[in-house]
């Protein structure tokens, strides 16, 4: 099995397969760039080979982005958080992205290595 079909089926890379199918399905984005999404994927996790991704988000991400907007639910269960927004605003030095709804789920990285 290759290295970024192991990383397809994690956690992250079935989230970010399955937020793209919605946004192909809805329209919202083309098939072939959600295929460049997931080829750009592929390249990172050939990068950061040998780190964790919690290790690469923290040593190799430099950006800030800053997310607005309504909070339409949240949930803290297994020490999880889940927040679900809605007509919410993502800003970054480059500009911002509005999106209508997006899904956020959140834990505490200590617990990772435990």
């Amino acid at each position: 099995m290759a290295t970024f079909e192991l990383y397809r089926r994690s956690t992250i890379g079935m989230c970010l397969t399955e937020t793209l199918d919605e946004m192909v399905q809805s329209g919202t984005l083309s098939p072939e760039l959600a295929i460049q999404v997931l080829v750009q994927f592929d390249k990172m996790v050939m990068f950061f080979r040998g780190q964790s991704m919690t290790e690469a988000l923290e040593t190799q991400v430099k950006s800030k982005v800053s997310i607005k907007g309504h909070l339409h639910t949240y949930r803290f269960c297994d020490n999880v958080w889940t927040f679900i927004l809605q007509n919410a605003t993502f800003k970054a030095d480059e500009g911002s992205e509005n999106v209508g709804r997006v899904k956020i789920v959140a834990c505490d990285s200590k617990l990772l290595t435990q």
